[in-house]
């Protein structure tokens, strides 16, 4: 409708890449050599927008593994089409909890499992016991910390829900013979889609410090009403039929008068709603939401 285009052209590109992303993008080019594998760390809510285009090219031929992070807050059916579609890549892909550690008891065999010809060459070589090296790398708050804490059965690199906490390269050692190497959560310098950067503005990848909170939650409602317009309408107890034909600021005015979040002269305070609207969906409050679904056609080779 002509209104979700005024407000598309309304935000600005979202654009955020401090000083130490840059440093650690040089950080992982330079100590690839060390690692015999890389770990990718995605949001199983937006697999594509939570997925460093640069990072294919600089992981090369390295085997890789993609975990689908945070896949407890996504759609469980659309979580297995994207899986699907990895395998058809030829790679591997998992979806995990880092939080609670759910499905985490199959990555360590997964790891296994895809450097097994690497690790029948060692033994050939009689290199058998020579640790496996991971190399961990995800854009800021996608789960890095909680997944080396879990593997690592403690709380061994700090944990908040902003991005930007971890800023230097840190070796974790686990039992069974893995060493991980954690780099610093990195975007990239530009988001070439506007859509790649809303989305990463909506999960809290990037610091809300710098959005239109009220903007951003706008966009976040007309997509959520395109894609899950019934865990939408239960959330916000209003009937589908009530959002149908409202534009964007609507429906925020919608969600801020069914919570009651009004001001004098019963106007609605829409930047609590807004709060409240991406807090939610943060903290998957409104229901399990993807909001990308794989390609359809033929595999992207660059995957």
């Amino acid at each position: 409708m002509a209104q979700e285009n005024e407000i598309g052209a309304m935000i600005p590109s979202i654009q955020w890449f401090p000083g130490h992303m840059a440093k650690t993008r040089r950080l992982m080019k330079e100590n690839m050599r060390l690692v015999d594998i890389v770990i990718e760390l995605t949001d199983a809510r937006i697999p594509i927008s939570s997925r460093n285009p640069e990072i294919s090219q600089i992981v090369g031929q390295k085997p890789r593994i993609i975990l689908l992070n945070k896949y407890d807050s996504a759609d469980e059916e659309m979580t297995q089409r994207w899986i699907a579609y990895y395998r058809k890549a030829n790679l591997p892909a998992l979806p995990t909890d880092c939080r609670s550690g759910k499905n985490l008891g199959g990555f360590l065999p997964l790891v296994k499992k895809t450097l097994s010809p690497l690790l029948e060459r060692r033994a050939a070589k009689g290199m058998a016991g020579q640790p496996i090296r991971m190399m961990i790398v995800g854009i800021p708050n996608v789960g890095k910390s909680s997944l080396i804490n879990r593997l690592a059965g403690g709380r061994r690199t700090k944990v908040e829900d902003r991005p930007g906490v971890t800023r230097g390269r840190q070796w974790v050692t686990l039992s069974g013979g893995f060493e991980l190497l954690d780099m610093p959560g990195v975007l990239w310098p530009k988001f070439e889609d506007l859509e790649v950067g809303e989305h990463l503005a909506f999960t809290g990848a990037v610091k809300d410090q710098v959005l239109d909170i009220e903007l951003l939650a706008m966009r976040l409602l007309l997509l959520l009403r395109k894609r899950y317009p019934d865990l939408l309408a239960a959330r916000y107890r209003f009937q589908e039929e009530e959002a149908k034909d409202l534009d964007a600021y609507g429906l925020l005015e919608l969600v801020g008068r069914k919570r009651g979040m009004l001001i004098s002269g019963g106007e609605v305070n829409t930047e609590r709603a807004a709060t409240a609207v991406l807090d939610e969906f943060r903290s998957g409050k409104i229901g399990r939401l993807t909001l990308e679904s794989p390609p359809e056609g033929n595999i992207d080779s660059n995957v």
